[in-house]
């Protein structure tokens, strides 16, 4: 059952489907997705998973694994070892609620964190600060995760 619970949500993150009932919370889902090897342990070192797997509502913005390879060399081993800083960042990536792709809208949107995120819509698609959204609407039994290509960095 297990399997099946993780391959249906690899299925949902490949192709940003919300087709699928939620089987599991936001930090399972992303992990059994398997691209976000570099989320699951930043958020492990910034003692954020058992947040993550609480009862939420939460909207997760989550960079792959290759929007974290897109950071410059040495800069996520050091921010697994300044849990502040990686705190605030991790968290600047989670917005109360769930908002679903039908409900955004271009604007700011108050992170966990305390600042606001810059939401743009268009021909391009949507943006939240620097990176793409570049699958939607992914469910978790807490929430919902939009997966994004790069790292957005509170100012």
């Amino acid at each position: 059952m297990k399997l099946i619970r993780a391959l249906i949500a690899t299925i949902a993150l490949s192709f940003g489907s919300s087709a699928f009932a939620a089987q599991s919370d936001i930090v399972d889902t992303a992990v059994a997705a398997g691209s976000f090897k570099t989320l699951a342990a930043a958020l492990q070192a910034a003692g954020l998973v058992e947040t993550l797997k609480g009862k939420g509502p939460f909207t997760v913005f989550a960079p792959t694994d290759a929007a974290f390879a897109k950071l410059p060399a040495g800069t996520v081993e050091a921010l697994l070892k300044d849990k502040a800083k990686l705190t605030k960042i991790l968290t600047y990536h989670v917005v109360p609620g769930t908002v679903m792709s039908k409900d955004v809208a271009a604007g700011k949107v108050k992170s966990v964190e305390g600042s606001s995120i810059t939401v743009t819509t268009g021909a391009g698609g949507v943006m939240v600060d620097n990176a793409h959204v570049t699958a939607v609407d992914v469910l978790a039994t807490n929430g919902v995760i939009h997966v994004i290509d790069a790292v957005i960095i509170p100012q």
